[in-house]
């Protein structure tokens, strides 16, 4: 496998759903095979697929498989059963927000499609399949909205990236990533400067995997040394991928991105956000609001079948954090880069079209 932007995490394939499993990167790539929306639900409870637009797609096809699996030809009885599957996609992962717009979506699909059931059916595998493709050309309009905030000096950036948001994280090519790997086919781009992302490991285990397959230079350092790096004068700028966005403009991504966030203001060095549309939260006013899933606190005291702490300990273990809007310079979409203040103002409209 040559190119990382290559790489498709979600793909639908005859009668099933393939997933690439990401909790076997970068020592192993394998697919897994998903037929039955219940496992398809496990496997984003589990990480097999992660990253909030990965996830979204993902969800759209569990969806279309719980339909698939309904056997009654009565409108009102699927309609409701089709309601039972989208409660356990739902339940998966709460922070989340393109998992539920997803979901939504696929809903909102079912109910206004008149005809038979068969007939709903086969329209919601094409809506799946839609917001898979949709996706795509989405993360590349990011990526080229991204050259438009690349800092005019130095010619070559070196760019500072927390967790993975790149094409493994959505249905291709990446949101943070999609940025660099524009930055890089333009020329802009010197070096990728990846966080390590504890505690599962996303940024040396995913994000320096997709940049080692394409040839983009990039070092892995622990999150504990992104301060110091910058100090050093080796970041030229820092962009994260997102969860959920508040309309003000807070951002819930990977636990550990609200401390880059805050080195970076102390060094004067630009934080951006690249996310979708699909990715803003209209309906909540800032990140207080926002609902953080706590995982297991395995994640924390093992690696593998290592142990890393010792028994009688307490662990807590959020997944994500949310960093305040007045530290990011500005949030980069499919519709062009916005600062958080402007955000309702240019993007609501567009998200109720």
């Amino acid at each position: 496998m040559s190119q990382a932007s290559h790489v498709y995490p979600v793909i639908w394939s005859d009668d099933h759903v393939r997933l690439i499993d990401q909790t076997r990167l970068p020592h192993e790539f394998d697919y897994v095979e998903i037929r039955r929306y219940e496992d398809m639900a496990l496997a984003i409870e589990t990480m097999i697929v992660r990253g909030a637009p990965a996830i979204g797609v993902a969800a759209a096809y569990g969806v279309y498989l719980g339909a698939r699996s309904i056997q009654t030809s009565d409108r009102i009885t699927f309609l409701t059963q089709l309601e039972q599957v989208a409660e356990r996609l739902r339940a998966t992962r709460p922070t989340a927000v393109n998992l539920f717009w997803a979901i939504d979506r696929m809903l909102k699909v079912a109910h206004r499609t008149l005809g038979a059931v068969d007939y709903l059916k086969q329209i919601l595998l094409e809506t799946a399949q839609a917001i898979n493709a949709d996706d795509i050309q989405t993360c590349q309009q990011i990526g080229d909205h991204g050259l438009s905030v690349l800092p005019a000096n130095p010619a070559k950036l070196r760019i500072l990236t927390h967790c993975n948001a790149g094409a493994l994280a959505t249905a291709g090519y990446g949101t943070a990533l999609g940025v660099v790997r524009s930055a890089w086919r333009e020329g802009r781009l010197e070096r990728v400067y990846a966080d390590e992302t504890r505690p599962r490991l996303q940024g040396a285990k995913l994000t320096a995997w997709e940049c080692v397959q394409e040839g983009i230079p990039v070092t892995v350092i622990t999150d504990n040394m992104a301060a110091h790096c910058m100090q050093l004068g080796l970041i030229d700028m820092v962009v994260v991928g997102a969860d959920r966005i508040a309309a003000n403009g807070d951002t819930a991504n990977k636990i550990g991105t609200y401390s880059v966030a805050l080195a970076a203001k102390a060094h004067n060095i630009p934080f951006f956000v690249a996310a979708p549309l699909s990715t803003i939260d209209f309906t909540i006013a800032d990140g207080s609001q926002i609902p953080i899933e706590e995982r297991h606190p395995s994640e924390v005291y093992q690696v593998g079948e290592t142990l890393l702490c010792p028994k009688g300990a307490d662990f807590y273990n959020p997944a994500f954090d949310v960093t305040p809007a007045d530290l990011i310079a500005a949030i980069i979409t499919e519709h062009g880069a916005i600062a958080p203040p402007e955000l309702v103002a240019k993007l609501q409209p567009l998200a109720m079209s």
